[in-house]
């Protein structure tokens, strides 16, 4: 069934202010999904504040193209049919999804993707960001490696206190049987 001109320009419109606003967008073939398993694959998305779009290529090279970074990037990638993840709050969330769905989902299969600098990236980078950690497990290290030489100077002190205490209690059992 074809779509409307008017149609394709409001669909170009929203797909351009994604991509203007994207940290990181992936894109995923994804022929043998089916309903439940792409509604599955949104559900995930969302929870990640990650928008999944199933549309045209024509449409998104349209949009590409109205976009500063995103015009001279490569768009001979964008074949067959394709499903785009996009964040425009995290760099590496929209790959973390797709892949960590695609471990699930021999149908889905990463194709690449578009970093926010208009960088075109290929599988292997999408498969290294997904294997980097989330800002969450980041700011865990991060607070981790922080309080671990104050962990130790409490351990030390605390020793230092009860090594004290010990010789305080010896000197005063000795003075008791004396």
């Amino acid at each position: 069934m074809a779509i409307s001109r008017d149609t394709k320009q409001d669909q170009v419109g929203v797909i351009r202010d994604l991509l203007s606003n994207a940290k990181l967008t992936a894109f995923a073939a994804y022929d043998g999904l089916s309903v439940a398993d792409l509604q599955e694959l949104r559900r995930a998305a969302r929870a990640n504040n990650i928008v999944i779009k199933v549309v045209k290529n024509r449409l998104v090279r349209v949009a590409m193209k109205e976009v500063p970074y995103l015009k001279d990037s490569d768009t001979d990638i964008l074949k067959g049919q394709l499903l785009y993840a996009i964040s425009a709050e995290d760099e590496v969330a929209p790959a973390q999804t797709l892949a960590a769905f695609a471990k699930t989902h021999d149908a889905l299969r990463i194709t690449g993707g578009f970093s926010a600098e208009g960088k075109s990236l290929n599988v292997a980078d999408i498969k290294s960001l997904a294997a980097l950690p989330t800002k969450d497990q980041l700011r865990g290290q991060l607070a981790g490696t922080i309080a671990a030489p104050l962990t130790g100077l409490a351990s030390v002190i605390s020793g230092n206190l009860r090594g004290m205490l010990y010789v305080l209690n010896a000197r005063i059992e000795q003075l008791e049987k004396a």
